[in-house]
């Protein structure tokens, strides 16, 4: 079950957003009582409550608001007890305090905004012996393996656990911690309003990852990434599972660089079957897989890693051929799609600018590398075979095909472009490979100068679609997929 958490200053908007939840969907709120600007009505918030509640009174030290005094938060805990309320959060000290009366169920509760302690079985031992219906245990995520302890925790537990970490490390636990066991998971009534780190939006756990669908059967997969809360691949990929009716999620997870073999080997104990990867793991990942497909290997990095059915890992590059076939519907405008010969311009230097660069040397292009850091550009085109140029003489020669892989020009920073548009020449094929915003600056300006253009959002989508089919073993909705992204793309901006 998903619990949405309400935070309000006025009883009157409580209300209103309780209401407009149920209509929703929601199925339990939970009343932050301690966000109030003025003692709680509680007679006003529960008399005619559209769903069963939580009413919880937060002290500052447990991340709330509460300014009053502790007799005074403890009085209004009694009072939503008498008051027949479904649930009641107790901190350690306040279940010692506070008996058990009526129906109404205790949830003994520990959080840590700093980090998971060592002792969380200890812990978990001295909530449960308060008279616990529910024990629940919320500490902040260092690591992704602080999140495993946690969902293992839950599974473990002999009283009802709920069990996960916060943080954008701890999203993968909010989202898989009940298959492991925990009663609910919290979320926010909005984005605008969070009330613990990593919360994310009902809507989005309802029905982005349909939380309530996920069982122990239900496969999992995600995107690494360091940071990871821009990427837009979990909306693509569910929206493939849920068209294809699979029962599967994609979880974004982030993974800081020092912790990538360890959160690997922990999250596929979990049952993690395939990953989207981006920076800065393409090409440490590599190491992590039992096969590695050629070009991955060529290029020396993977976008892809997929488990088969005898549980061994294959490293794949789905960004080679993507970027390729953009590359070619891209000249076939012209009425020439062969790229042999062309004088190819490449900007930046990273993991999507070598598999790119790969593949216009393998075409017969003649290929250059501008980077904004001279020793990294210098550094690939010696490993393509091609010559390099100063970030500052980009602008300089005659050139046939532009790519940007440099992040220039990315929201929300898209009133800058990699390339000044006087540079550009009609007949030019552009390719940038952001695709958010889908028409950047520079593909606007090289529009502008009557250049062919290819957004980056087509390779993103075939580079997804590729590595849908590693994880299920079957074409990807491509339609589905691209208009998932257009529609998520255009309610953040």
């Amino acid at each position: 079950m998903i619990c949405v958490s309400l935070g309000r200053t006025r009883h009157r908007m409580m209300l209103a957003e309780h209401q407009a939840l149920a209509q929703r969907g929601a199925e339990l709120v939970e009343l932050r009582l301690d966000w109030l600007s003025r003692a709680p009505e509680l007679q006003r918030l529960l008399k005619d409550r559209p769903t069963p509640v939580i009413c919880t009174v937060r002290r500052p030290q447990d991340g709330g608001r509460w300014r009053g005094s502790e007799e005074e938060r403890q009085t209004i805990l009694r009072q939503a007890i008498v008051s027949g309320v479904e649930y009641v959060d107790l901190e350690l000290d306040a279940a010692e305090k506070i008996r058990r009366y009526g129906k109404t169920k205790r949830i003994v509760s520990f959080h840590d905004f700093q980090g998971t302690p060592e002792n969380l079985e200890e812990i978990h031992a001295q909530l449960a012996a308060k008279d616990a219906d529910i024990v629940k245990v919320v500490t902040t995520a260092q690591s992704p393996l602080d999140c495993v302890r946690l969902l293992k925790l839950a599974r473990s537990a002999k009283v009802p656990t709920i069990a996960f970490c916060m943080g954008e490390i701890g999203l993968i636990s909010r989202i898989l911690c009940g298959r492991f066991g925990s009663p609910f998971t919290y979320t926010t009534f909005s984005a605008d309003r969070v009330l613990a780190p990593g919360q994310i939006v009902f809507d989005q756990m309802k029905n982005l990852y349909r939380y309530d669908r996920i069982t122990t059967a239900t496969r999992i997969f995600g995107v690494i990434a360091d940071p990871v809360a821009h990427s837009y691949s979990p909306v693509i990929h569910n929206a493939a599972f849920q068209h294809d009716g699979l029962d599967a999620v994609y979880i974004p997870m982030r993974v800081p660089a020092d912790q990538l073999t360890a959160t690997l080997k922990a999250y596929g104990d979990l049952g993690v079957e395939g990953y989207s990867v981006t920076i800065p793991h393409k090409e440490a990942v590599l190491t992590a897989a039992q096969f590695r497909e050629p070009i991955a290997e060529e290029i020396g990095a993977s976008n892809t890693l997929f488990r088969d059915q005898n549980g061994n890992w294959h490293a794949a590059n789905t960004d080679y051929e993507a970027a390729m076939g953009s590359l070619r519907a891209g000249l076939k405008e012209k009425g020439d799609a062969d790229l042999s010969g062309k004088r190819c311009l490449i900007l930046g230097a990273g993991g999507v600018a070598k598999a790119i660069g790969l593949g216009l040397i393998k075409a017969g292009a003649i290929v250059t590398v501008a980077s904004r850091t001279s020793k990294r550009g210098a550094a690939l085109a010696a490993q393509l075979g091609c010559q390099s140029i100063g970030w500052e003489n980009r602008g300089a020669g005659f050139i046939d095909v532009l790519v940007n892989c440099t992040p220039v020009g990315m929201a929300p920073n898209v009133d800058q472009s990699p390339y000044a548009g006087n540079w550009l020449r009609e007949g030019t094929l552009v390719f940038d490979t952001i695709y958010n915003p889908e028409n950047t600056l520079l593909i606007k300006e090289a529009r502008e100068r009557l250049c062919l253009t290819v957004s980056g959002l087509e390779m993103f989508i075939q580079q997804a679609a590729a590595q849908y089919e590693h994880f299920v073993g079957r074409p990807a909705p491509v339609d589905v997929m691209r208009d998932a992204l257009r529609r998520a793309m255009s309610a953040a901006h």
